[in-house]
C-alpha cells in the first residue's frame, strides 16, 4: 500500500503532499498550502475523487472532454506526458512527474486509484 507523506517547506513554510506508491515513489505531487489543514483536505479529495476519475486524453487529436472529477493527461513542453488530477469542482490536486511513454502515464493513474486510500504521515521539513 502507498502512503501520503505531507511536508513543510523550510524556505517559504507552506505545506504539499505527495502521494508515493509502495515502493516509496511519488505519483501525485500537490500544490502548496498554507496550512497542513489545507493539505489534509487536499488527500481527503484524492481519496474521494481519485477512485471515480475518469482519464480525459488531452494526447489526441479529438479530445472526449470528461466531467470533473478527471485525471487529465497530457504532454508537457518538454515532451514527456503528464496527469493532473482534477477535483469535481474544476480545481487542480495534483500532478504527476514527467514520463516519457503515455502507458507508463496511464500506469501512474493506475497507480493513484489504487493507493487512494493510504495512510498519512507528517515528514520533516524539506
Amino acid at each position: 500500500m502507498g502512503k501520503y507523506v505531507i511536508t513543510k517547506s523550510a524556505k517559504n513554510g507552506k505545506y504539499h503532499f505527495n502521494l508515493c506508491a509502495s515502493n516509496k515513489e511519488p505519483i501525485l505531487t500537490s500544490q502548496q498550502y498554507m496550512a497542513k489543514k489545507g493539505a489534509m483536505k487536499g488527500i481527503r479529495s484524492v481519496m474521494k475523487n481519485a477512485p471515480i476519475a475518469p482519464i480525459e486524453d488531452q494526447t489526441v487529436e479529438k479530445v472526449v472532454k470528461e466531467k470533473n472529477p478527471k485525471f487529465e493527461l497530457y504532454t508537457g513542453k518538454d515532451g514527456k506526458f503528464y496527469f493532473r488530477l482534477v477535483a469535481a469542482n474544476g480545481q487542480p490536486i495534483g500532478r504527476s512527474e514527467g514520463y516519457n511513454a503515455k502507458d507508463t502515464a496511464k500506469n501512474g493513474i493506475k497507480s493513484v486509484k489504487k493507493n487512494a486510500e493510504s495512510e498519512v504521515e507528517t515528514a520533516e521539513e524539506e
